[in-house]
């Protein structure tokens, strides 16, 4: 199990790690997280909702994704309450101090069954923990941290962030706070995003060994040559660039930073390109001159929509479309781009209705069913960019609650499931679909890319985009092979188990 002292010190991305690695090995691996608070998540085959960072973990595991590797969801829609989502199925939002108490409870039996149907189904599972194990207000109904380690009698790795700073006193200090039983299931201790000469930090390995009595099992080094998708929306932060300082050989594409981002892992296949920068924009300020615009999708689109108009990006939206530029909006960005959105239940918000910016020809009405399903499907109108690549398949997945009735002809015939059906709509430079993943089409993505440089009046100097697949499958066994590298492999064996048979 890999647990942390804090969020984002890169445990998701280990856990991808040792998934590879032990995959490479030839082990039936698994990853598992049992409660995850994130707005990217993903469709399975079956339907059903869960956190992208198993999602990622499991594709590094050479395993299909499936909701018991992450059993409870839970979707931030304010800053005090989220949506439930539980063995992939929403069961509607509720405040956290709802949740942090008999609800949360009650679900432990949950986690439990799917922890231990995983524990007996695979040879090796890579467990990840949340935030800290150390937050004594939330020990008590604890389902994600030690209370997993103990059920499972999993060892942990505790891993610290050695470049936000304040590392060792962490360590120190989370194996200080976590309970007797708790902190013998610590078993080592990694330092991750190390910058530096190693041999610098030799006296600080050997002050944790010496004050913990838990070894050091791997210094790994800060890496940025390649990328694993991330789910904490704190990395966007470090991609609201200034498009002043672009090269001019590259497009400029902008996606509007709204408060309740989701899915923003949609557009790494748009980052992937050699020929694009692709950055965030929180205000009118940094508009800048975008090749494209595009607005994501949302956990509370109401209330993005109202920080659309509040924030003078609306109208700077509008003014954009009415000059024909290009304009994409991706599932609540679609709804937004449309004439109205309403909400009479509140399954999102407070807000009951709020108008749209009028650009697409298309009105939204929440229900209290959400609409997941992974969908296949073909490209069948030629507006804009699409004329490119019309005929060609396309596959993505879609998590609603919105049900757009629309005036303007489909973009792309879907079969969902059971049922065939029409996406999308197109008016003027506008475009907007639910499909999440659209850009991870090569064929779409790579004839968007040489549209946008025709709008130019240039073409595009690469032949073909880089095959998404080839891409993902490099950067796992290059991080496999970095961390394999910065870690004691054999002591982590040795502490899974698994030493006796590598020794023989």
């Amino acid at each position: 199990m890999v647990q942390g002292t804090s969020s984002n010190v890169g445990k998701s991305v280990l856990a991808a790690a040792f998934c590879r690695i032990f995959y490479q090995e030839g082990y039936k691996v698994c990853p598992f997280k049992a409660q995850n608070m994130a707005l990217n998540s993903f469709i399975t085959t079956s339907g059903g909702e869960m956190g992208r960072a198993q999602v990622v973990q499991a594709q590094a595991a050479g395993v299909e994704p499936e909701v018991r590797m992450n059993p409870i969801l839970l979707k931030p829609t304010g800053h005090t309450g989220s949506q439930i989502v539980i063995m992939g199925k929403a069961q509607g939002t509720m405040s956290a101090r709802d949740y942090h108490g008999e609800y949360q409870r009650q679900t432990w039996p949950i986690v439990q069954e799917a922890l231990h149907v995983l524990l007996e189904e695979n040879e090796v599972v890579i467990i990840e923990g949340a935030g800290s194990p150390a937050e004594v207000n939330l020990k008590q109904n604890d389902i994600v941290n030690m209370r997993v380690a103990l059920e499972g009698q999993v060892p942990v790795l505790l891993v610290a962030d050695i470049d936000r700073g304040g590392a060792l006193a962490s360590v120190v200090g989370t194996l200080e706070l976590v309970e007797p039983e708790e902190r013998a299931m610590v078993r080592g201790i990694i330092l991750n995003k190390f910058r530096g000469d190693i041999a610098l930090l030799q006296p600080a390995l050997d002050f944790l060994e010496e004050k913990t009595g838990i070894p050091v099992v791997g210094v790994v080094p800060y890496f940025d040559h390649f990328r694993i998708p991330e789910e904490d929306s704190v990395v966007l932060e470090e991609r609201g660039m200034d498009s002043t300082l672009f090269p001019q050989n590259c497009l400029d594409i902008a996606v509007i930073r709204l408060p309740y981002l989701s899915n923003f892992t949609d557009f790494d296949p748009l980052m992937d390109e050699p020929d694009v920068t692709l950055r965030y924009v929180k205000n009118i300020e940094e508009w800048g001159n975008p090749d494209l615009v595009i607005v994501p999708g949302s956990k509370n689109t109401l209330a993005d929509l109202r920080f659309l108009w509040e924030s003078g990006l609306g109208e700077k939206l509008q003014a954009y479309w009415k000059e024909e530029s290009p304009l994409i909006g991706i599932c609540g960005g679609y709804q937004m781009l449309g004439r109205v959105v309403r909400d009479p239940l509140h399954t999102e918000s407070d807000l009951e209705e709020i108008k749209g910016l009028g650009i697409l020809p298309i009105e939204t009405e929440f229900a209290l069913e959400k609409h997941t399903v992974q969908s296949r499907g073909t490209v069948i109108a030629d507006a804009l960019f699409l004329q490119k690549c019309k005929g060609e398949a396309i596959q993505g997945y879609e998590i609603h609650m919105g049900r757009s009735s629309s005036e303007g002809a489909p973009l792309f015939e879907i079969q969902g499931q059971d049922t065939l059906y029409g996406d999308g709509v197109q008016a003027g430079s506008a475009l907007g679909t639910y499909l999440h993943g659209l850009f991870d089409n090569d064929a779409l993505r790579t004839a968007l890319i040489e549209w946008l440089w025709e709008r130019r009046g240039e073409k595009r100097a690469l032949t073909r985009s880089p095959s998404q697949a080839a891409i993902r499958e490099q950067a796992f066994n290059e991080l496999a092979e970095l961390v394999r590298n910065s870690v004691d492999l054999k002591k982590i064996r040795k502490i899974m188990g698994l030493e006796s048979e590598w020794s023989m």
